[in-house]
């Protein structure tokens, strides 16, 4: 008989420390939202305000707004809790997944104003440095962003390789160096401190603009570049457009809420949409895990280098 009152008196307990799990998964005192480099932290706060204000009204909780000075520290944000939402590359994403599967899931993705949501890796240099073309690179100082960006390195050091140009220091290119993100490369660029760098935009629209989005853009919006004064030396493959994603422990109403209210930011805040997406867009629409498959093939291929 005391055995089975022990039995049922540990099956007790079991159940109420389940109980008590579920019930503190359910809630949440404050939500993170993390923002990838790519500018200055102080315009990376203030393109994504908007955006935590939309989320605190909604969930009715503290919302706070992380701008790690690198790619890794978003990541590493969202595998150990610490950050709920965050815009990823399909690089860092792969990353995130790579090392936990089990930490975030893709939600959503930015439409491009064609309907399509790819865009792509964008070698550039200075108009009057008279490089049109990689085959006019050898010897120069090639500028790239993050090693966890997916157009600021992942996909280019697949392709210019692919292309017979070797990303070994040295060995083509005069130096292969990393800028710190897209505003930090474009920037430098522009001022002649490399010869050349990478960065991302949909491609669409007009090359004096930045096109319609991406970190050309931004950096056209904010007046530190007259795109006239640059020109495009390679173009990679399509992209799949990176996710945006919630920390996969979050409440289930939670991440129901705030991937409804981004799905319809178009609509409702275009001018947050903007600022949020780096440029003018279509839509925000669902995107899934499957979507990132061969980019996250692509990076487990280049870890094994």
């Amino acid at each position: 008989m005391s055995l089975s009152i022990k039995a049922v008196a540990a099956s007790t307990a079991l159940l109420l420390a389940a109980s008590g799990a579920a019930l503190a998964e359910d809630t949440i005192d404050e939500f993170r939202i993390g923002v990838l480099g790519g500018e200055n932290a102080t315009d990376r706060l203030r393109s994504n305000e908007c955006l935590r204000v939309h989320v605190e009204d909604l969930l009715g909780v503290e919302t706070k707004l992380f701008a790690p000075a690198d790619y890794n520290g978003v990541i590493e944000g969202l595998i150990g809790g610490n950050l709920d939402l965050a815009w990823l590359g399909a690089s860092g994403y792969a990353k995130a997944y790579l090392e936990d599967p089990e930490a975030v899931e893709p939600v959503l993705v930015k439409i491009n104003t064609d309907g399509s949501y790819g865009y792509h890796s964008i070698g550039f240099a200075r108009a009057d440095s008279g490089i049109t073309a990689l085959e006019e690179m050898q010897g120069k100082v090639f500028a790239f962003g993050d090693p966890n960006s997916t157009s600021g390195y992942l996909i280019p050091s697949i392709e210019i390789p692919q292309a017979g140009y070797s990303m070994d220091p040295g060995d083509y290119f005069g130096d292969v160096v990393f800028a710190g993100g897209h505003e930090q490369t474009i920037v430098g660029v522009y001022n002649g401190d490399y010869d050349a760098g990478v960065s991302w935009a949909d491609g669409l629209g007009e090359w004096e603009d930045g096109f319609n989005s991406g970190a050309f853009r931004k950096a056209v919006d904010a007046g530190l570049v007259d795109m006239t004064e640059l020109v495009e030396i390679w173009r990679s493959n399509v992209i799949p457009e990176g996710p945006i994603v919630l920390r996969k422990g979050l409440p289930a109403d939670v991440k129901a809420k705030v991937t409804e209210m981004i799905d319809n930011l178009v609509h409702t805040d275009a001018e947050c949409a903007y600022g949020f997406m780096a440029g003018e867009i279509k839509d925000i629409d669902p995107i899934t895990h499957d979507a990132y498959v061969s980019v996250i093939e692509a990076r487990k291929a280049k870890m094994g280098n």
